[in-house]
């Protein structure tokens, strides 16, 4: 008779490109884990895994089991989450994506506190130029900034976020004002490709209400929005960039607002919570600790003058 520990042993195999890569995964030796197939097998009757070629491949046996080990495994989890949710425990494994600047500064942090704090977990942090592209519900929390297309998730919002145009003094003085938005067309733009906006479109909204829309023709564009900021450092041209990563090069003069009395959309910071995990006493753990973090914004601990607002 198969056991859960059989099913969560063939899910690793299953998930895995050789049986190389699964013994990584179990920290076992190769060997002890041919032999744990083995025995498997033998168990149910039948082959399950065809190991002639290259990589693992299912026979139509082991796709079953396969599928009924998701099956069971989630069941299991379930249970084991509802029973320590009833007694307010933190445990499991926590799964979050976050962008890579934002998280890397911002995020990572609180998964490492986390991890410390509540013993009893596990945490992944994946960083990716589009966390959004993932499979949200693989996740129990997608850290992501702006608007989201996800609209059949539960969305919240972490912290207000602004979007500003800056470029470096030395670029400014070099080139011709710009007084209006239309001004932008005759600049050296940078844009960063990250998401699935249309990032060579920007929208503003004047001090008395009026919109302008712009259609910019990037001279340079990156998926890091690090090395953007680099570029308008050193006088490459004009950036749009969410406050919360050019508040301190503004207050310090590296870089200046251009068209301060034109706003762009905000780009809060939101979660996009799993729909299996997003209640998840861990999940709730997390979020509490990461709005905390949050508080007072970071972004927001320079005088407004100094940002050139």
């Amino acid at each position: 008779m198969l056991t859960s520990d059989d099913l969560a042993f063939f899910s690793v195999l299953t998930g895995s490109k050789s049986l190389a890569e699964s013994a990584r995964k179990l920290n076992v030796t190769p060997p002890a884990v041919t032999q744990r197939l083995r025995a498997l097998e033998e168990k149910v009757g039948v082959r399950l895994i065809d190991r002639s070629g290259r990589h693992l491949r299912l026979t139509e046996e082991g796709s079953l089991v396969a599928s009924h080990s998701v099956i069971v495994s989630d069941a299991i989890d379930s249970l084991a989450e509802a029973l320590a949710d009833r007694k307010g425990a933190v445990r499991g494994h926590l799964r979050v994506a976050a962008p890579h600047g934002f998280g890397r500064i911002y995020v990572a942090p609180v998964v490492e506190a986390f991890a410390r704090e509540h013993c009893g977990a596990t945490a992944t942090l994946q960083l990716s130029d589009h966390p959004t592209a993932l499979i949200v519900d693989s996740y129990e929390v997608v850290v992501h900034i702006g608007a989201s297309a996800h609209l059949d998730q539960v969305v919240t919002t972490l912290a207000p976020n602004n979007r500003f145009l800056c470029a470096s003094p030395e670029y400014l003085a070099s080139t011709a004002p710009i007084s209006t938005p239309a001004d932008l067309a005759r600049h050296r733009c940078l844009v960063v490709r990250e998401n699935e906006e249309d990032v060579t479109l920007w929208r503003f909204k004047g001090s008395r209400q009026e919109t302008a829309t712009v259609r910019v023709n990037p001279v340079m564009s990156s998926n890091d929005g690090a090395v953007i900021r680099d570029w308008a450092l050193a006088g490459q041209g004009i950036m749009m960039r969410s406050e919360w990563a050019v508040a301190e090069d503004l207050a310090d003069g590296r870089l200046r607002q251009v068209l301060p009395n034109w706003k762009l959309p905000s780009a809060d910071i939101v979660a996009i919570l799993g729909s299996r995990h997003g209640r998840s006493a861990r999940t709730a753990a997390f979020l509490t600790m990461l709005r905390q973090s949050l508080k007072p914004l970071p972004w927001r601990a320079y005088p407004a003058e100094k940002l050139g607002q």
